[in-house]
């Protein structure tokens, strides 16, 4: 990828993309993949400051048998097989354990029943799949297995648990950078650090946007036939740079346009906890707390937190809360980390938390629809497209995304709305079937098993697995880096070395213009906490001998990622965990469970 702002502006687009979280990449690639052309702008990084911060759960939906929502939970298993068939490095089947407790909502047989129905709706979920990627039916197993299992889990009522499988995001920045990469193969023009400033507007019709480049400071404009607005919980920002439609003299109220959509947000929160909490299987485990979700046919009283086994480390979350204010001054405070500390140890005890265990926060916003009772947010359940049209701002699209799981669709069906707002019936869309960059794997584990033997210089089997699962087919190109980056004077095959490689392909591939950008985004070195002081200082010379970084720019861009991890593990002195000046990433999460 090339970030080359003078192609930006010197051409017209069918669609162009506000946002490069993973909605905006989904929207990129399948309006390429249809023949259009297409252009996308992010603020910040690619999938940065809307996207990383998931519990990386790629699910299925069985919560939303509370509601009765059978359509969902359709898309959502669809979405899952979508995902594990088009990006198999990066998207593996989750096995999922959840205790049970007496013979009622959360006893094994109402949970049978629920998997036994999740079985059924999900019965063509393995086909045409990699066997690897199979998902198998869900069962319950006995008190004394669920013990063995999870040792010190709590035992008062304790009648089993219940088992079930999902799919996990092994590296969710690289999923949505495989989604642009695509995009940009398919000929779409993508570039990192643009902010939109204003709309081009010819009378109330949407013709492009104003732009500056966030690097330069230089301004700009790139004209497109339509605008969808991806830009996650900047869209009530975005919207308000509309110059608004004069109201003629003879206009009645009724008839004036209407308001914009203001779509309100909720703080979500996970935490990367540096032991591994449970081996083989995540667990869905209540908490004490009584919640109630208005919207559930069944109400089982409380929530579930989600603890998953992530590269020899825990996620845990989600918890949440009402977030009122502008989304630059999202902030997550030590208080907001030791409540769910708290609410981890009083579901399970033996675990026994503390802020030593924190290796890194991950916060976000994501959609709300109301609050409940209890002051919690009601989060939103689905989507929302907005054609402005409606509200005579033709050339506008927007877009609210509620989970990553189903982003692909969502992005299916905005293309579907681009070509009906242009009054042409919309062409296939086979982005569910098509494989994206690093994704064309037959077979993921005789890949990865072949690829581990073949030893390309002779890289050891834990360096070769990592490149898989990272960069899938394309790791090979990662290779062509070691050369140019030996010093000749050790093995250009250590893991140092590969390093090395991933962070000039980072930078001359990707599109990388941050130390940041490298260790948080384009690697897997930084998104689990910090990989230590050795590791950074040589991302940062590797990248500052590519760019012309001075000593000076070098130190400040080290700094600049110490500060995030000290605040992001909640290891800082500081009141709050901020992202105005660090560029920490801010996610729509997804609602797990």
């Amino acid at each position: 990828m090339r970030r080359n702002l003078v192609e930006l502006t010197r051409n017209s687009y069918d669609l162009l993309v506000i946002g490069g979280g993973i909605y905006g990449a989904c929207v990129a690639w399948e309006a390429s993949l249809r023949g259009l052309s297409v252009a996308l702008v992010e603020k910040a990084d690619f999938g940065g400051a809307t996207s990383a911060n998931s519990l990386k759960t790629i699910h299925g939906g069985l919560r939303y048998l509370q509601h009765g929502d059978l359509k969902r939970m359709r898309e959502s298993i669809h979405e899952r097989t979508s995902l594990m068939r088009i990006a198999p490095n990066l998207v593996h089947p989750l096995p999922v354990l959840i205790p049970t407790y007496g013979h009622g909502m959360k006893g094994k047989e109402v949970l049978s029943v629920a998997l036994a129905i999740n079985d059924l709706i999900s019965c063509d979920r393995n086909r045409q799949l990699d066997p690897q990627k199979h998902i198998s039916n869900g069962r319950v197993i006995s008190k004394q297995q669920c013990q063995q299992l999870l040792p010190g889990i709590p035992q008062e009522g304790l009648t089993g648990a219940a088992v079930f499988y999902d799919a996990q995001v092994y590296n969710s920045e690289r999923l949505t950078l495989s989604f642009l990469r695509s995009a940009e193969q398919a000929g779409a023009v993508v570039a990192n650090y643009v902010e939109v400033t204003g709309f081009l507007q010819a009378g109330n019709r949407v013709t492009g946007i104003q732009g500056q480049d966030v690097l330069s400071g230089n301004q700009f404009d790139i004209r497109a036939k339509t605008v969808v607005n991806t830009s996650g919980p900047w869209i009530n920002r975005v919207l308000n740079l509309l110059k608004q439609p004069e109201q003629q003299p003879e206009q009645q109220p009724e008839q004036q346009p209407q308001q914009q959509p203001r779509v309100p947000l909720a703080k979500a929160m996970n935490l990367v906890i540096r032991r591994p909490l449970c081996e083989s299987y995540a667990v869905g485990i209540s908490t004490q707390n009584s919640y109630r979700d208005s919207d559930a046919i069944v109400n089982k009283g409380s929530r579930l937190l989600f603890i998953a086994p992530w590269r020899g480390k825990s996620l845990v979350g989600t918890s949440y809360a009402v977030w009122d204010q502008d989304p630059d001054n999202f902030n997550i405070t030590q208080q907001d980390i030791q409540d769910l500390l708290d609410d981890i140890n009083q579901a399970w005890p033996s675990v026994k938390l503390n802020q030593a265990d924190v290796a890194f926060v991950h916060g976000g916003l994501l959609p709300r629809t109301g609050i409940t009772e209890t002051g919690e947010p009601q989060l939103a359940k689905n989507y929302q497209i907005f054609d402005h049209a409606k509200e005579e701002f033709p050339g506008l699209i927007s877009v609210a995304g509620v989970k990553y799981t189903t982003a692909r669709d969502v992005a299916e069906k905005v293309v579907d709305q681009v070509f009906r707002s242009w009054g042409q019936k919309p062409s296939k869309s086979l982005s569910s079937v098509t494989p994206i960059y690093g994704g064309q794997i037959e077979q993921f584990e005789v890949f990865l098993q072949t690829e581990i033997f073949k030893q390309p210089y002779g890289l050891g089997e834990e360096v070769m697995r990592r490149l898989v699962y990272n960069y899938g087919s394309a790791y090979q190109d990662v290779l062509l880096y070691l050369e140019r980056v030996s010093d000749h004077s050790s093995a250009p095959t250590d893991d140092l070395a590969v390093l090395k490689a991933e962070v000039l392909y980072g930078v001359v591939e990707e599109m990388a213009q941050t130390l940041g950008d490298v260790v948080f985004r384009r690697t897997e070195l930084g998104s689990a906490g910090h990989p230590g002081n050795e590791a950074l200082r040589i991302c940062a010379e590797v990248m500052g001998a590519q760019l012309g970084w001075s000593r000076s720019q070098i130190e400040l861009e080290l700094d600049k990622v110490n500060h995030i991890f000290n605040m992001g593990g909640a290891l800082s002195q500081d009141k709050s965990i901020g992202i105005e000046t660090l560029n920490s990433p801010v996610s729509l999460a997804e609602n797990i469970l």
